[in-house]
């Protein structure tokens, strides 16, 4: 859906990270949930030092993205935000309460389960990577990571989602694993490796990264900016 510099939502993203976090930054996946329950919405871009305006801090006190604004309402946190959106329209969570309950807790296990140990990954081979006690780290890191995502393909199995139809769980269980992109972890394990593909193969998804990597590339139409 394109981006309309009319609505009422607004959310802030970076206009320039480093290469390897193109793809990658948390504004994707509140895009990704804004496109999969057809909501209009606009970007206000932030230039490197702006996050950390007192302007920006009262929106978003660590001074990080993204952030969310519609009418009177405005949040940080990418997780509550995409609960935000799931809870608020069609599409992202089931009508049962119980099946909602359930992808409730799948978004809860993606950030507080599995993406913490990717985190820790991702500090001693990049951000890191060049302290004395990374290199020893690493291999109890990469087993802890290895360990979470040989659970989850178990609990997956054979399944396209991780309960029932797509939802808001599996949005952000595929975004956090996307953050292992390039590594051949997720690779390692071929139900992963096919769960990540289904997500990405969505049309919302496709559309939601190509906006998201459009405002590093200067191509974001201007009322973007």
């Amino acid at each position: 859906m394109p981006v309309n510099p009319e609505s009422s939502v607004e959310i802030k993203a970076f206009d320039w990270v480093p290469d390897f976090a193109k793809g990658l930054v948390r504004d994707l996946r509140v895009r990704w949930a804004l496109e999969e329950t057809g909501q209009d919405y606009r970007v206000r871009y932030l230039s490197q030092g702006d996050q950390k305006q007192p302007s920006h801090r009262a929106l978003q006190p660590f001074g990080q993205a993204p952030t969310y604004e519609a009418g009177d309402l405005a949040l940080f946190e990418s997780g509550a935000i995409v609960l935000h959106i799931a809870q608020t329209h069609d599409g992202l969570l089931p009508e049962d309460n119980a099946a909602r309950a359930r992808a409730v807790e799948w978004i809860f296990a993606a950030l507080n389960t599995v993406e913490i140990p990717i985190s820790d990954f991702a500090l001693v081979d990049i951000f890191e990577a060049d302290e004395p006690w990374s290199a020893p780290r690493r291999p109890a890191v990469v087993e802890r990571v290895q360990e979470r995502l040989g659970e989850l393909a178990d609990y997956l199995g054979e399944n396209e989602w991780l309960d029932g139809d797509f939802s808001a769980g599996d949005l952000m269980m595929i975004s956090v694993l996307r953050q292992l992109r390039g590594s051949g972890l997720v690779e390692r394990y071929e139900t992963l490796a096919r769960y990540v593909a289904r997500g990405e193969a969505r049309p919302a998804f496709r559309q939601a990264l190509a906006d998201h990597m459009a405002g590093f590339t200067g191509e974001a139409p201007p009322q973007f900016a």
